[in-house]
């Protein structure tokens, strides 16, 4: 008997405790994994390449009679909550992005969330941070074995020759006493400790853009995986309390920053407003706390609607500029934008003006800016108006311009909740009198002496109460078995899970005999489909009478 228990995840990437018999075990981590799984020692046929078709696999794999359970892309997994699973040969296809996504995709549709992932004879401290962001949990020591044997030494950086440890790059124990196979092992060992970290800090994808940079393969792999964006993006959280950092041009591709700009063009409903006003981004987050912003709101002075844009994200409209990862982000400024992110701030320009035509659309911007803005005007088919006079957008004569350019215009009614409520839930909520009190970070919304919302201060989304929740009629609810929560909703206890839901969400969870608001931990599929670990964790429980 066997159970895997998820203490933290970033993506899916896990920290994970698995048990078995009375052996626990942390995970990520390397060990000698035949004193785990004795029965590895005489298992045979478990080396199907992963290419093979079914009539070849089906003849020639042998699942063995124990932990773990050998799984292979063109067999139907049979693999239980708990379990481990072991993909053989997976070191093979490390040099073949295309099979490595596809197949992992495959495998991680069909197998429970709840079971722990081992990759045989794959781990080297160059490539343990890209399995582990594939969710694999489990390694042992064959690779680095292997390349002890080969008189090679092993960094995060590659595999070098032998006589580089001489040359003082390591002080570990291993450099210490001249021990090659020694050093390989704890450099392998201290990578997944890294891991481990970033992992729990949820920052993992920035560590693995970074170290990929030396392995054009792991490039690749990282650009494939993101290509799978229904897949992965179910498995990452709407927010998250840190940084997001968009380093490179990967950034653009990644599920968080595509998700971001797929809410602002389908889910985002703005107020109703006949002019639009085109900004630039700030360093500073969020955009209005800049003085840049604040001289810009005070020429506008809420007679247009504001529309920050910006890389990676494309278009940040002002009144969700504190959601996740809108006031989150961070990208090195150069004052240039090369081909890639024109393209992809000009297609979101485009894409949210022709939903969303306007009376009037001025431009507040400068350099690249100014031609991504333009660019779209002419595929878009609306005319813009430039309103900087100057090299400097905060100037007088370019403040002052922009102020006359909307002489005569009336304000714009804005709805904030509304705006925030459309975007974080998909909801359209026509509530008026709703009224936003105190100011950032500590906002609540009522109406009269019923209290509606608050705000999380470090992600900038809105927590329903019971009552908020009754204004927001469908969407984000979790359902329980027919009893009170006496704390956290665990998995075990959901009975269904609005599929929407993803780890971060706001959730309303509704039961027999009691309701709880609270933050899902996991998303919809992994809540309904695993047997252990916190699905929900509840802010506050209300009894149902009868």
């Amino acid at each position: 008997m066997s159970t895997f228990e998820v203490k933290k995840r970033d993506g899916l990437a896990r920290i994970a405790v698995y048990s078995r018999g009375e052996q626990e075990i942390r995970l990520p981590c390397a060990m000698d994994t035949e004193i785990l799984f004795p029965d590895l020692a005489d298992r045979a046929f478990s080396n199907v390449p992963l290419a093979a078709p079914q009539s070849f696999a089906s003849a020639w794999l042998s699942p063995g009679k124990d932990q773990p359970v050998l799984v292979h892309p063109a067999i139907p997994p049979s693999v239980s909550s708990g379990d481990c699973v072991m993909a053989g040969n997976w070191n093979s296809v490390l040099d073949n992005p295309r099979g490595y996504t596809d197949w992992l995709v495959r495998l991680k549709e069909q197998i429970p969330s709840d079971s722990a992932w081992y990759a045989p004879g794959a781990a080297l401290p160059s490539n343990v941070h890209l399995l582990c962001y594939s969710g694999f949990d489990l390694f042992d020591f064959i690779a680095v074995d292997l390349q002890t044997a080969r008189h090679r030494f092993c960094l995060p950086e590659g595999e070098f020759p032998a006589s580089v440890m001489d040359t003082g790059v390591c002080g570990c124990t291993g450099c210490r006493d001249g021990d090659l196979g020694m050093h390989n092992r704890l450099a392998l060992q201290r990578e997944l400790g890294l891991v481990s970290y970033f992992i729990g800090d949820q920052q993992l994808r920035e560590f693995v853009e970074a170290r990929s940079r030396m392995h054009a393969a792991h490039v690749a792999i990282l650009r494939h995986l993101d290509r799978h964006y229904p897949f992965l993006e179910q498995h990452l959280p709407v927010a998250r309390a840190c940084r997001l950092g968009a380093m490179s041009g990967e950034a653009l591709k990644r599920p968080e920053v595509v998700r971001f700009a797929d809410r602002v063009l389908h889910r985002y409903l703005p107020p109703a407003a006949d002019v639009a006003v085109l900004l630039p981004c700030s360093a500073r987050k969020p955009y209005s706390a800049s003085q840049s912003h604040r001289k810009f709101a005070e020429a506008i002075g809420g007679r247009a609607l504001e529309l920050i844009v910006t890389s990676p994200l494309g278009l940040v409209p002002r009144e969700i500029e504190r959601i996740y990862p809108a006031a989150h982000y961070d990208i090195p400024v150069t004052g240039y934008w090369d081909h890639e992110e024109r393209y992809q701030i000009t297609r979101t320009l485009v894409r949210y003006f022709t939903r969303h035509p306007y009376r009037r659309v001025i431009a507040h911007l400068d350099g690249d800016a100014r031609i991504i803005a333009q660019d779209a005007a002419d595929q878009a088919g609306f005319e813009i108006e430039f309103s900087c006079r100057s090299e400097r957008l905060t100037d007088h004569n370019s403040l002052q311009a922009l102020s006359e350019t909307l002489a005569g215009e009336r304000k714009v009614k804005s709805h904030l909740v509304r705006g925030m409520i459309s975007f974080q839930f998909g909801y359209d909520l026509k509530v008026p009198n709703l009224e936003v009190k105190g100011s950032y970070p500590d906002q609540v919304v009522k109406r009269g002496r019923i209290l509606y919302f608050t705000t999380n201060p470090s992600l900038g989304m809105l927590r329903p109460t019971f009552d908020g929740w009754s204004l927001i009629e469908t969407g984000y609810r979790v359902y329980i078995d027919d009893f009170v929560p006496q704390g956290d909703i665990l998995a075990p206890g959901v009975i269904d899970a609005d599929p929407v839901i993803r780890p971060g969400d706001e959730v309303l969870v509704i039961g027999d005999k009691a309701m709880a608001t609270g933050r899902a931990v996991m998303s919809a599929d992994e809540m309904v489909r695993s047997s252990r670990g916190i699905a929900v964790r509840v802010r506050k429980v209300k009894k149902l009478d009868g």
